[in-house]
């Protein structure tokens, strides 16, 4: 976000009122952390590990809730927190920041997350990932 904040004032800008901006930069966060929160929820209602350093450690694979949707609703929340932080900032390059955040944490994060799952949970989890999307 210090990156996206950096090259926010060069001359590619989409701001169309700052009131405004400011109003999708508080809708974008507040959506974020919804869809995070409902996330961690369906954690701990099925008892399982909320921790993304220890995914070998899940004791269920959480399918119910917000997990229908996304296999992962906790980086979604936080790509759509950083989008607002985009939108705010009113840059166009800005956004790069989005697409740097998805690409770090689909290297970095999901993968590994995903294979561990795979050990854990095998066609169980498999089946899971045919039909429900990595983000949306």
């Amino acid at each position: 976000m210090a990156g996206m904040y950096l090259v926010s004032d060069a001359e590619f800008t989409f701001e169309i009122t700052r009131t405004l901006n400011f109003k999708l930069f508080v809708l974008a966060v507040l959506l974020g952390v919804a869809i995070a929160l409902a996330g961690v929820i369906s954690f701990r209602k099925e008892s399982t590990t909320v921790n993304p350093l220890k995914p070998e450690t899940a004791s269920s694979l959480v399918t119910s809730g917000i997990f229908q949707y996304t296999r992962n609703p906790m980086y979604l929340g936080m790509a759509v927190a950083i989008l607002g932080f985009a939108i705010l900032l009113g840059s166009w390059l800005s956004l790069l920041g989005v697409v740097a955040f998805v690409l770090f944490i689909e290297r970095f994060q999901i993968k590994p997350e995903e294979a561990a799952l795979i050990e854990c949970f095998g066609e169980q989890f498999i089946q899971y990932k045919k039909h429900i999307r990595r983000w949306l």
